[in-house]
């Protein structure tokens, strides 16, 4: 039986000095900086001309290939510190609420609580601070939440490694398991299918080996590995080999394998040259890296926040020049200023943001198992109308499926799969191989499927196998063949180029094969050749010399094997109003082909080539035209996701490497899955239960959920509030008392603050969930001041009612009743704004089909429960509050049938205004 024993890499005995190794990379251990290697990153660095043997490595790290000395390991252990990846502190609780104070809505309430104290309007001053604190401790407990459920999906990027240690240094050496923070650099260790690379190793020994680097590089296909000490001319002739897809730099190196990266096949032995912060792994992940761009809810707050304040700063000036202007009063009227600048703000507004984001927070995590870790990331959520993803594990799964087998005129024909599939399943029976590769395991399961053929893979005996190594680039299996006695039938697979040169063709069938592949290869395909001998049997075992003069039977075509579910995700998610881009370190053509496949128009495929070409103004334009950007470096991705935030998208990103962290950190929202890398999976700001664009629209249906339900409490609210200031400003001006004492004024936004906690708990109508939903504030602007005005009409409209009803009394009854006739409108009207605008009036984003962005749409609804129910209860104390003798302590009386009578014809007619300034509203925004 013949076998290929591991290439390997030239070694000798452990020493400190070389006089002939490069300079650049004989580093003594003790004079590393920071008291860490700095071997590792002269060797990463190094060129691939001036490359260090293996040799040079080992002797710079004072190791050698039976390992360190227990004793050795040990000093470094101490020196260097745990393997282990620098992991963020749990942040305080004081300091969480102290951050909590921060946010814009809750700094201007703190202030005016604080303004309040100050001019000794307590009671103003009590309830407003006590909204900041409740706030706060809301936001902060569901926050240490989510930091809780990220910190249970915490796992090591490996437990445990195979190293090579003595116990003397006369001692055989002996391999042990050894948890991963316990390597040391020089410490030797072995690597198997299936293993993690638990830190930055040089190959010294491989065999057949294979590694996924997807989460470094963003690769879907595993790139082939062997030590450098192969002789160059090899080197050059093997290329990078089939599927490999090598990335640019150090990770392109086949000699470095890097943390973070996985064994997909064959076995190896390796030195360890960096471990914990000094690896690429962590080094992709530095602190400047966790400064995040502000988000759109950052945006938006901050808008609305301004203009709030500038209101505020207005109004009490205002109210003390006019008082003082017209009818002579000073300073006694300060507290009622303060009431009003208190009444124009939405008190409520920090407690019902942070009620609706954690309970949406909280339901995404119990039925969808999505953790959300930074609350506004929720509404971030709701107002994406781009999502930028990779093509791996999220529109494909991470493994080959067989498209078809041709022959060798391009036609199907089922021969090429069946002997490709006698070579993969006597290969790994033969070699010893603990299971097959991607490519091996889609051959086998493609013949298991169709059962096309009359004679089994069990029918043929093997004999011998040479498995695929990465510098012939192919495999070979020797089987005997039933009724064949005194023949043996070589079977070949591999790169096209390599089993080719072995086959007895002609130049023009060589050229014309070449280029028949390079169509197959064009369409978004991989190929793999097959090839057949029939050689007299003979006892001695086979070699790679008899892999000549071989006939070529065809092709085997495969392609990414689709997620089940992305197709109907993606079009839910075009239904929502979302536009999905695809950022990939794949080849075009196989992106291209994983997005027809799902339904996907890739349109024209953008290169990394191409990009770097561009202005950012130019990548501007593209990024928000273009679907597909193909050959990514995690440069290039975090290039586009800035490029389209400054066209004005409101962008989502979801990834799971660390090659995907840039992208994450320019992003609006960072969207990871739950096995994405550590690091990746701390920097998220939404973790998903599983990589699934399914799970993404159920967040986003919940960050719309909770997004329209704030938007629908500050359109109302802004507007009634603007309403009743303007009403104050002209009822102050006109009377000769305050319009409504400041204690009046205390008990009326408290009963609007009650009610208006229904706004958290509401379920806004389905049309609402189907847009986009950002807080613009031109946007709340325009409304508030239109039905702000509409609602100060109905106020002055009252105050003619009440001159009509009491007969203008300027007594202390009269006063009395006015304020009793007026804070009964006002609660009545504001239980008729809940219901009639609840989400009438509103501008649900806009919709984006193909990068072209189409008028928000405004869409109506009827009152949901909880409102309804606030509603009712706002008007029973409105109508009853000034008849109780709570009512006589807060200075109001008992009003005449006759007003009742009239308010209710100003509140039909108000009832009517609201309704009619709501259509034309909507007509404005959705004239078809």
């Amino acid at each position: 039986m013949g076998s290929v024993p591991e290439s390997s890499a030239a070694a000798g005995p452990g020493s400190t000095d070389d006089p002939d190794a490069p300079s650049a990379v004989v580093v003594p251990i003790a004079g590393a900086r920071a008291g860490r290697s700095a071997a590792p990153d002269v060797l990463a660095d190094a060129s691939a001309t001036a490359a260090p043997t293996s040799l040079q490595v080992l002797r710079s790290l004072d190791s050698g290939p039976r390992g360190l000395l227990e004793e050795q390991a040990g000093e470094r252990l101490a020196r260097f510190g745990e393997n282990t990846l620098p992991a963020w502190r749990p942040i305080s609780w004081p300091r969480r609420f102290l951050r909590s104070l921060r946010d814009p809505f809750t700094s201007v309430l703190l202030c005016l609580g604080l303004v309040s104290a100050a001019v000794a309007s307590w009671g103003t001053a009590c309830v407003t601070l006590v909204l900041v604190v409740v706030s706060c401790l809301l936001r902060s407990a569901e926050e240490h939440r989510a930091d809780r459920s990220t910190a249970a999906l915490r796992e090591l990027v490996a437990t445990t490694a195979t190293v090579l240690r003595r116990a003397g240094p006369d001692a055989a050496p002996r391999a042990r398991e050894l948890p991963v923070g316990e390597l040391v650099p020089g410490d030797v260790i072995r690597l198997g299918p299936g293993d993690l690379v638990p830190a930055d190793v040089r190959l010294l020994r491989a065999s057949g080996l294979t590694v996924h680097q997807s989460a470094l590089t963003g690769e879907s296909v595993p790139v082939a590995k062997h030590p450098v000490d192969t002789p160059s001319w090899l080197r050059s002739a093997a290329g990078p080999g089939p599927g490999s897809g090598a990335g640019e730099g150090s990770f392109a190196r086949p000699e470095l394998c890097f943390q973070g990266s996985s064994v997909a096949s064959g076995s190896g032995t390796a030195v360890v040259t960096a471990t914990g912060a000094e690896t690429r792994f962590a080094a992709a992940y530095d602190g400047s890296a966790r400064r995040r761009e502000t988000s759109a809810f950052d945006r938006s707050v901050h808008g609305i926040s301004w203009t709030l304040i500038r209101f505020m700063l207005l109004t009490p000036p205002l109210v003390l020049m006019a008082n003082a202007a017209l009818r002579g009063r000073g300073l006694e009227t300060l507290p009622f200023a303060v009431a009003v600048a208190v009444g124009l703000t939405p008190e409520m507004l920090p407690v019902i943001v942070t009620t609706a984001l954690a309970r949406g927070a909280s339901l995404l995590a119990r039925n969808h198992g999505v953790i959300v870790k930074r609350l506004p990331a929720l509404h971030d959520l709701g107002a994406i109308d781009v999502l930028c993803v990779d093509k791996t594990g999220t529109l494909t799964q991470d493994r080959p499926v067989v498209e078809s087998s041709l022959n060798v005129s391009g036609r199907s024909d089922p021969e090429a799969l069946h002997w490709a599939a006698v070579n993969a399943l006597w290969t790994l029976q033969l070699a010893d191989l603990p299971a097959p590769d991607a490519l091996d395991e889609a051959v086998l399961d493609a013949v298991e499927e169709r059962e096309e053929r009359d004679e089994p893979l069990s029918a043929y005996e093997g004999i011998a196998a040479l498995p695929f190594d990465p510098v012939r680039r192919l495999a070979t299996a020797v089987v005997r063949r039933p009724g064949r006695l005194g023949f043996h039938t070589l079977v070949t697979k591999g790169a096209v180029e390599a089993v080719l040169d072995r086959c007895t063709l002609d130049e023009a069938e060589r050229i014309r094969l070449g280029e028949l592949a390079a169509r197959e290869t064009a369409g978004g395909l991989r190929l793999i050749a097959v090839a057949r001998a029939e050689r007299p049997a003979r006892p001695r075992a086979y070699s790679t010399a008899d892999e000549r003069g071989l006939t070529f039977l065809g092709f085997v075509t495969l392609r990414d094997a689709l997620t089940p579910s992305a197709s109907d995700a993606l079009a839910a998610l075009d239904d929502r109003g979302i536009v999905v881009k695809v950022l990939t370190g794949d080849d075009p053509g196989t992106v291209a082909r994983a997005c027809r496949d799902l339904g996907l128009d890739p349109g024209e495929v953008m290169s990394a080539e191409r990009i770097d070409a561009l202005s950012d103004g130019e990548l501007a334009e593209a990024a928000d035209r273009v679907t597909v950007f193909a050959r990514c470096t995690p440069e290039h991705k975090a290039r586009i996701v800035s490029a389209l935030r400054t066209t004005g998208r409101t962008t989502g990103f979801l990834g799971d490497g660390v090659n995907d962290l840039p992208a994450m950190h320019g992003a609006d929202v960072g969207i990871c899955p739950r096995n994405a890398v550590d690091v990746t999976r701390e920097t998220a700001d939404v973790v998903l239960a599983e990589k699934d664009l399914a799970a993404i629209d159920h967040a986003i249906t919940a960050g719309r959920h909770s997004s329209g339900n704030i938007a629908t409490y500050l359109r109302i609210t802004l507007s009634s509030n603007l309403g009743n200031v303007i009403a104050m400003l002209a009822a102050g001006l006109m009377l000769p008392f305050l319009p409504m004492l400041p204690a009046q004024v205390l008990v009326q936004n408290l009963c609007f603050d009650v009610a208006q906690l229904a706004f958290a708990f509401d379920r806004p109508a389905s049309e609402v969930l189907r847009w986009p939903t950002v807080l613009r504030p031109r946007d709340f602007l325009h409304f508030i001041t239109g039905f702000g005005l509409l609602n100060a009409t109905a106020d002055l409209a009252t105050f003619t009612v009440l001159a009509f009803a009491l007969h203008g009394s300027a007594t202390s009854g009269g006063q009395e009743a006015f304020h009793s006739g007026w804070f009964t409108e006002n609660l009545l009207t504001q239980a008729l704004v809940m219901l009639l605008l609840r989400t009438g009036g509103r501008v649900v984003g806009r919709r984006v089909t193909g990068g072209r962005n189409a008028e928000g749409r405004v869409v109506g609804g009827h009152g949901g429960g909880p409102l309804r129910v606030a509603a009712c209860g706002l008007a029973v104390v409105g109508l009853l509050l000034p008849l109780t003798p709570l009512g006589g302590l807060l200075g109001m009386s008992a009003l005449p049938p006759l007003y009742y009578l009239l308010l209710a014809t100003v509140l039909a007619l108000y009832a009517y205004a609201l309704r009619a300034a709501r259509t034309r509203y909507e007509q404005k925004w959705n004239p078809s």
